[in-house]
């Protein structure tokens, strides 16, 4: 069942959805965007409190809007549903058993669910986000109130600034979310990690001697906001993908001064180019993972234009350890992409991403275990799975374990392993953000099977019979429950 204004035309029309189910607090004291805002908006996080929309900060020329997922309740609203699972429910019904298993039936599951249930993006040739227009030395990054969200951040950063680029051969567009530095009044740091399309694109622009455009868009609609942070294939358009959650096509604009496309209905957008070659220092930047990443050199954008709608709301999103906003959009990919890696993997009954983990440091696993060692191949298919592959740690226990209740999964983990025979250690790719391992890039892992054990695995002891209570005694005592007074 889709949400009551669903799809939103932009990131305004959300904001006013949110504020009528009483999920958006305005801020209108003056509020300052270094540091203040950052612990507002924690302290709100941890309290599961609203989004908020600070309608004065004094740096800059237009009000914050921030903490617009920090709930499954605002992540569901986000995409047009009563409940995340729903969307994974639709792409599930869509798929059919015939294709293949593997990373190429993933793709081309995806890619039939796109062309059954989606249609690709309009373009226009007048949009809001060119009502008003900034070229040459009129472009000042600093009329945006971007955040330094901790103390030890190298600057002001923009966090939700969806990134556009093209493969200089093919042509294909990407979409991605990184993080922005603002090293000065037209000129960004674009922190593109390894494993990420940009950094491909980049390389390819740089061995041909080319200026790389770029188009960043701040503030568009949710769905197109999520997209951007969604593990796609390479070869699936994430505009298509946000159409099928939408289910009514994106409109698209020409940029203004660069070869590309961006939503019609974002509230800003900077038009720009990478130089071949150049690179400037980039952080510390305090990141998801708790702890400030180091500085790295890092391409630079060149601001050439910046367009905006009348009257811009800036959208951005704080960093730090969990709990915070950005496990909303975690467990929407965690839900939606379930039917996905079901179908790369079939022996998955379910899977859980814990926050602490911080997407990817650890994975909770369940499989309907059929063989020995049956867990131990899930483990490394995983590790196999296009960005599944950072894991470090899979704990795999048995279908009727909740790998959504810690409790259970504890217990289990806890108490039916042999750490001798039952945890598999390997060393594979991590995060670029991830600080633990002692090389960048690669690490160890760990894999800990914690399903019952079977006698062709060496076990033969006999597992014992885990205690139940009778259904009778139950439903008695279900009858009999406020005869007890308790």
């Amino acid at each position: 069942m889709a949400a009551r204004g669903f799809p939103y035309t932009d990131l305004k029309d959300f904001l006013a959805a949110l504020e009528a189910a009483g999920e958006l607090r305005r801020v209108s004291v003056p509020v300052d965007p270094t540091l203040e805002i950052s612990e507002v908006v924690t302290r709100t996080v941890r309290d599961g409190g609203p989004a908020l929309l600070f309608e004065r900060p004094t740096r800059g020329e237009m009000p914050v809007a921030i903490n617009l997922f920090g709930t499954e309740k605002r992540m569901a609203m986000a995409l047009g549903v009563e409940t995340l699972d729903e969307i994974g429910e639709r792409i599930g019904g869509l798929i059919k058993p015939e294709l293949p298993v593997g990373w190429s039936g993933i793709r081309e599951g995806l890619g039939k669910v796109m062309q059954l249930k989606s249609v690709p993006p309009r373009k226009v040739k007048t949009a809001p986000c060119q009502q008003v227009v900034y070229r040459g030395d009129d472009v000042d990054l600093n009329r945006l109130p971007g955040l330094q969200v901790w103390p030890g951040d190298g600057g002001i950063f923009h966090n939700f600034g969806l990134t556009h680029t093209k493969h200089p051969e093919t042509g294909k567009r990407n979409l991605g979310l990184y993080r922005l530095q603002q090293h000065g009044r037209n000129t960004l740091g674009m922190h593109w990690q390894i494993h990420k399309d940009s950094t491909a694109h980049h390389a390819v622009a740089e061995r041909l001697g080319q200026r790389l455009p770029v188009a960043i868009a701040i503030g568009c609609d949710p769905v197109v906001s999520y997209a951007a942070t969604a593990p796609l294939p390479g070869d699936i358009d994430e505009y298509l993908f946000a159409g099928f959650l939408r289910g009514e096509r994106v409109e698209m604009v020409d940029c203004l001064t660069v070869p590309l496309q961006v939503p019609a209905h974002a509230q800003v957008v900077l038009e720009g180019y990478l130089e071949p070659g150049e690179r400037l220092p980039e952080g510390p930047f305090g990141d998801h993972t708790g702890f400030y990443t180091p500085v790295e050199p890092f391409p630079v954008l060149h601001v050439e234009t910046m367009t905006m709608q009348r009257d811009p709301v800036y959208h951005s999103i704080i960093t730090s350890k969990p709990p915070q906003e950005d496990h909303g959009l975690g467990k929407a990919t965690e839900r939606i992409f379930l039917p996905l890696l079901k179908l790369m993997i079939p022996d998955i009954v379910d899977y859980d991403l814990p926050a602490a983990g911080v997407f990817h440091n650890c994975a909770i696993v369940s499989i309907r275990k059929r063989y020995p060692k049956h867990a131990q191949k899930v483990m490394n298919a995983i590790w196999g799975a296009h960005l599944m592959s950072l894991t470090k740690l899979i704990v795999i226990v048995d279908e009727d374990c909740d790998v959504h209740d810690y409790n259970e999964v504890a217990f289990r983990a806890f108490g039916n392993v042999d750490y001798a025979r039952d945890l598999l250690v390997t060393e594979g790719p991590v995060d670029h953000l991830d600080h633990a391992s002692y090389q960048q890039f690669w690490g160890g892992k760990a894999g800990l099977d914690a399903t019952r054990k079977l006698p062709t695995e060496g076990y033969t002891r006999g597992w014992p019979e885990e205690m139940t209570m009778s259904p009778e005694v139950v439903s008695l005592v279900d009858k009999r429950w406020k005869e007890y007074g308790i």
